[in-house]
């Protein structure tokens, strides 16, 4: 049989990206709510980037809910994310999906060449500072956050240390966006996923 003919159908690759079909698979490899909630917000921002932008809205969402779907069982870099990709390529889900997940591990050195690898590494850090910012509100609320806090905490080198800011800054100049615009952009993405997102 020829590579060619291995590759899922059009309608086969459709119904992989069914939301419900994804989630199933991110629940199936993530237990932890946090890592959940954390990949339902980047799918909250890749697929207001994808509406905006005029892409595949399925395929942007797949990409933020499966690109740490690994994390919790093999963190480190030398297995994070290509033991996912591995999964998500046995399981026959995109070539374009794959590489954007790839791609927003910096460390890999996957150059990110699409819209959507773009996007992935522009949302992903921003999503954590983002739900940071929101969890020391005295409301605990997203509704409460605004762009001007998040930037704020952004400059406050001890808050959220474990979220990168330079790749922050690098994918917002990626994708040829105003940082505060970027930022604003996300905010409201996930505002309107906040029940979701339990914020």
């Amino acid at each position: 049989m020829k590579d060619t003919d291995q590759r899922p159908t059009a309608a086969a690759a459709s119904e992989r990206l069914e939301r419900d079909r994804v989630v199933a698979l991110l629940h199936e490899q993530t237990e932890g709510p946090g890592l959940r909630k954390h990949a339902y917000a980047v799918e909250a921002a890749m697929r207001a980037y994808a509406r905006d932008r005029g892409e595949d809205e399925a395929l942007w969402g797949a990409a933020g809910l499966l690109h740490d779907m690994d994390y919790e069982k093999h963190p480190s870099p030398e297995e994070h994310p290509r033991v996912g990709c591995r999964i998500l390529e046995e399981r026959g889900y995109p070539d374009a999906l794959i590489d954007a997940i790839l791609g927003h591990a910096s460390y890999l050195g996957v150059p990110r060449t699409s819209a959507m690898a773009k996007t992935l590494f522009a949302v992903d850090e921003l999503c954590g500072l983002i739900t940071a910012t929101a969890l020391v509100m005295p409301s605990r609320r997203l509704a409460d956050v605004t762009t001007e806090s998040v930037l704020k905490k952004m400059r406050t080198k001890g808050f959220a240390r474990s979220v990168n800011r330079d790749e922050i800054e690098q994918g917002a100049a990626d994708l040829g966006v105003p940082l505060e615009e970027h930022v604003t952009f996300v905010l409201t993405a996930m505002q309107g996923a906040a029940e979701r997102l339990g914020l």
